[in-house]
């Protein structure tokens, strides 16, 4: 305990205050490694490839008449958000990559404009982004009809919907919708992660769901 005290004060005084995040990280963003932190686990079987070349894609593959699978994200606020929130509404989900890069960008701003003809249907889109950039890019994008979710801590959406990317801990792009009674009615692996979805079959099944 004394040595850790004593190389704790010799950070601090040799880097800086602001490095003592490294030494004790925020227990709302970091969690000890789990199976899916640890790359272990079960493979999904969806043939994907990241700038052409393949990736292994965690968790189990989720196909259409699944009862959809929860899930613990966060929020811009760091609050914890599950599927049972939006229960009994339709709900159309995309994982991407980043927002901060020019398809998840421009995917994210047409399921926002598209999302205002949709009714009832709750639009998520879960990345592995820090809650304070999604807040950020938000604010600067003007999004308003999509909630942003961060799959940074744990990854379990990423895992829960077989999207994990265990080469890079990203999240592959994907769309699901999942109906007021919990079953998945449409799933899109898009089969070349930097490519844009199929906009008009998402929100098509998203419609039609009840």
């Amino acid at each position: 305990m004394v040595l850790l005290k004593a190389i704790i004060i010799a950070k601090v005084f040799l880097t800086g205050y602001s490095n003592i995040v490294h030494i004790f990280p925020d227990p709302v963003l970091y969690r000890e490694p789990d199976a899916v932190n640890t790359i272990k686990g079960d493979v999904n079987m969806a043939n994907v490839t990241f700038k052409g070349g393949p990736v292994t894609l965690l968790g189990n593959e989720v196909k259409v008449g699944d009862k959809a699978p929860n899930f613990t994200v966060l929020a811009n606020d760091l609050s914890e958000v599950t599927l049972d929130d939006t229960k009994g509404q339709v709900r159309l989900i995309t994982s991407v990559p980043s927002l901060d890069t020019g398809v998840c960008d421009a995917e994210t701003r047409r399921f926002n404009e598209e999302a205002a003809g949709l009714g009832n249907v709750k639009v998520l889109t879960v990345s592995v982004d820090l809650p304070f950039a999604q807040k950020r890019w938000c604010a600067a994008a003007g999004i308003e009809n999509v909630q942003t979710l961060s799959d940074h801590r744990d990854l379990s959406f990423g895992e829960a919907y077989g999207v994990a990317i265990q080469e890079l801990r990203l999240l592959t792009r994907a769309v699901f919708v999942v109906d007021s009674t919990d079953n998945v009615t449409y799933v899109e692996y898009v089969s070349e992660a930097t490519n844009h979805p199929n906009y008009e079959a998402a929100l098509e099944a998203a419609r039609n769901a009840k």
